[in-house]
Protein backbone atom coordinates (compact mmCIF):
# COMPACT_ATOMS: atom_id res chain seq x y z
CA UNK A 1 0.00 0.00 0.00
CA UNK A 2 1.29 3.43 -0.82
CA UNK A 3 0.63 6.61 1.16
CA UNK A 4 -2.11 7.74 -1.22
CA UNK A 5 -4.29 4.67 -0.65
CA UNK A 6 -4.05 4.71 3.14
CA UNK A 7 -6.74 6.33 5.22
CA UNK A 8 -5.41 9.08 7.49
CA UNK A 9 -7.13 10.87 10.35
CA UNK A 10 -5.75 14.12 8.90
CA UNK A 11 -7.23 16.51 6.37
CA UNK A 12 -5.41 17.23 3.13
CA UNK A 13 -4.33 20.61 4.57
CA UNK A 14 -2.90 18.97 7.68
CA UNK A 15 -0.96 16.51 5.55
CA UNK A 16 0.53 19.33 3.48
CA UNK A 17 1.55 21.17 6.64
CA UNK A 18 3.15 18.01 8.01
CA UNK A 19 5.21 17.80 4.82
CA UNK A 20 6.42 21.35 5.48
CA UNK A 21 7.38 20.54 9.05
CA UNK A 22 9.34 17.51 7.83
CA UNK A 23 11.49 19.92 5.81
CA UNK A 24 12.53 21.66 9.04
CA UNK A 25 11.47 25.13 7.92
CA UNK A 26 12.69 28.19 9.75
CA UNK A 27 10.62 30.08 12.30
CA UNK A 28 10.57 33.04 9.92
CA UNK A 29 9.11 30.89 7.14
CA UNK A 30 6.58 29.38 9.52
CA UNK A 31 5.38 32.85 10.54
CA UNK A 32 5.13 33.89 6.88
CA UNK A 33 3.07 30.78 6.07
CA UNK A 34 0.76 31.44 9.03
CA UNK A 35 0.26 35.00 7.79
CA UNK A 36 -0.54 33.77 4.27
CA UNK A 37 -3.09 31.31 5.66
CA UNK A 38 -4.68 34.00 7.83
CA UNK A 39 -4.93 36.37 4.86
CA UNK A 40 -6.44 33.64 2.67
CA UNK A 41 -9.15 32.71 5.19
CA UNK A 42 -9.90 36.36 6.02
CA UNK A 43 -10.35 37.13 2.33
CA UNK A 44 -12.57 34.07 1.90
CA UNK A 45 -14.72 35.05 4.90
CA UNK A 46 -15.04 38.61 3.62
CA UNK A 47 -16.21 37.35 0.21
CA UNK A 48 -18.81 35.13 1.85
CA UNK A 49 -20.02 37.95 4.09
CA UNK A 50 -20.26 40.36 1.16
CA UNK A 51 -22.25 37.80 -0.81
CA UNK A 52 -24.64 37.29 2.11
CA UNK A 53 -25.15 41.05 2.41
CA UNK A 54 -25.74 41.36 -1.35
CA UNK A 55 -28.14 38.40 -1.39
CA UNK A 56 -30.19 39.99 1.41
CA UNK A 57 -29.98 43.51 -0.01
CA UNK A 58 -28.24 44.83 3.09
CA UNK A 59 -26.02 47.89 3.33
CA UNK A 60 -24.34 49.65 6.22
CA UNK A 61 -26.28 52.91 5.86
CA UNK A 62 -29.64 51.17 6.07
CA UNK A 63 -28.59 49.22 9.14
CA UNK A 64 -27.09 52.24 10.90
CA UNK A 65 -30.23 54.29 10.27
CA UNK A 66 -32.66 51.59 11.44
CA UNK A 67 -34.02 51.97 14.93
CA UNK A 68 -34.79 48.64 16.49
CA UNK A 69 -36.72 48.58 19.75
CA UNK A 70 -36.60 45.68 22.10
Amino acid sequence: MNAQTLSYPFSSMQLELLKLYARNISEEDLLAIKELLAQYFAKKATKLANKAWDDKGLNADAILNTHIRK
